[in-house]
This record gives C-alpha cells, structure tokens and sequence, in this order.
C-alpha cells in the first residue's frame, strides 16, 4: 500500500509542471537575451557560467557548460572578439590559460534583463523572509537534482 496520497501526487506533478514550463520560458528569455548581444545561445550559456563561477579554464568551463572541450576553441573565440572574456595566463600554471569575463559589458546584459528581474522583485515582495528561504532552499535542491540527473546521462 502506497504512503503517497492521490493530492500529494497531484500536487507533485503539478510542480515538476511548473518547473518544465519554467524551463522553458527562462531559456527563450535566455534564447531572445543572447540574441539581442549577437551571441549564440551556446556562447551565451558560456558567459553566464563564467560569470557565476570563473576564471575558469577552458576544461573545466567545458565540463560546467555541458560541452565538449573541441567545441570551446570556437565559443572562446566568439566571446574574445566580441569583447565578452579575456585568456589570462594561470597565475599558478604559467603554461595554461584562464578564460575571465570582462565587466565592461555587464551593463548591456543587466539592461536586458531588467524586465524579469524587476517582476522577481515584484513576486519576492509577496513572501516573508521565511518563505523566501524556503523558496530558496527548494530551488537549490532542484538545482542540485538536475545537476545530478544530468551528470548520470553524461
């Protein structure tokens, strides 16, 4: 006999819903954002990972983006013209590289983005702090999860 009510199955299925639906929205925001600052949405995904976790090196920016290390030459490439990152030299391996993005640009990405970020403030002052914790520790959970589930098809 199964713990698991047929509300409770409900309720489940309808958040692993809303996490698609959300998915899918976030990534033509994405999709409609790189496009207006000419990069591919692949080039576009590499400057936001640099962003969130670099310097990083090209492997390691490859393993974070999903991508394969061949394919980096091309995006790095893409980026430096178009004046997104730098290669810098390792300060602990003089002979390997560090991909660092460049803060001259932000200004154009936040500028896209403001829509959406000031909705999510809009939608955040709805919630007290402890809903916002909750809210953030389930999000996190879901990151990790997905995290996850891709690193077991990789």
């Amino acid at each position: 006999m199964s713990s698991v009510t047929p509300s409770r199955r409900r309720a489940t299925n309808a958040i692993k819903e809303s996490l698609r639906a959300l998915s899918t929205e976030l990534s033509l925001l994405n999709h409609r954002v790189g496009a207006r600052l000419e990069l591919k949405d692949a080039d576009f995904d590499c400057l936001d990972v640099i962003h969130r976790h670099g310097p990083l090196s090209p492997s390691a920016l490859a393993r974070h983006a999903g991508l394969h290390p061949a394919t980096m030459t091309g995006v790095l490439d893409r980026l430096e013209r178009g004046g997104w990152v730098a290669r810098d030299r390792d300060p602990e391996d003089r002979r390997a590289v560090v991909i660092r993005a460049l803060r001259e640009r932000n200004a154009e990405i936040y500028a896209l983005f403001a829509g959406m970020n000031g909705r999510m403030d809009e939608l955040c002052a709805g919630y007290d702090e402890a809903e916002l914790a909750l809210l953030a520790s389930f999000l996190d959970r879901v990151t990790e999860a997905g995290r996850t589930a891709a690193d077991e098809l990789s």
